[in-house]
């Protein structure tokens, strides 16, 4: 129950960072929408209220079932002003994915100085729970298997989130590589209800064979540093 219990706060906290980093960049490209619905916040609640399904339901639903936390989020901003402003709304895209890969980066190096000095050390069994298992009391082992959440985790989201196929971040981050009127003329497509579920589908086809080799390149970086 303890994992299951960090399983959901990390969710928590990693989606919170991930829809508040979209709203900032929003807020800052121009657009009020998700400020004005309290999304620039690092509190949950707002988050939660707008999606409770996928924040609260089927992330409870998912740990408890497969030991792994599957969920989603949103940010909302104004479909005008992105069409106004592909490139903005590109950088708004980014901020969610780039504040994940902060968090990995943040872990990766406390996790390296905790191997170097002791703290840490590397477990017999590798998962996405237990990077690294801790040499000290049984709170300092079920902080570090939180912080193994926490890096695994925002791994996922950050990876998964850069596909470039809609519904997900990577699509409307096309919009930094094309000229506006280029995007425009794909974007329409882009939001078809269709090409998101194909997109999903597809992504859910791609993802597995692309996360292993990065997790375990991300490991080596760890292990060998």
């Amino acid at each position: 129950m303890t994992e299951a219990i960090l399983w959901y706060v990390v969710f928590v906290f990693s989606c919170t960072l991930h829809e508040a980093a979209h709203a900032w960049a929003a807020l800052k490209g121009g657009d009020q929408t998700a400020y004005l619905g309290g999304q620039v916040s690092l509190n949950p609640m707002p988050h939660i209220q707008r999606e409770p399904f996928g924040m609260v339901l089927i992330p409870l639903v998912t740990i408890l079932t497969m030991g792994w936390p599957i969920g989603f989020a949103s940010a909302p901003y104004d479909p005008e002003w992105g069409w106004r402003y592909p490139k903005k709304a590109g950088w708004m895209a980014a901020a969610g994915p780039a504040v994940n890969f902060m968090v990995v980066v943040l872990v990766g190096v406390l996790f390296m100085i905790g191997l170097k000095q002791g703290f840490f050390q590397i477990p017999e069994v590798v998962k996405t729970e237990a990077i690294v298992s801790s040499t000290g009391s049984e709170m300092a082992q079920k902080l570090t298997m939180m912080f193994s959440m926490l890096f695994t985790l925002n791994l996922v989201l950050g990876t998964f989130n850069l596909l470039p196929l809609p519904p997900l971040d990577g699509a409307s981050m096309l919009a930094l590589f094309m000229s506006p009127a280029q995007f425009r003329k794909i974007s329409t497509m882009l939001r078809h209800p269709q090409m998101g579920l194909m997109g999903m589908l597809l992504a859910w086809i791609i993802f597995p064979k692309l996360f292993g080799p990065i997790f375990s390149y991300s490991l080596m970086l760890i292990y060998q540093w």
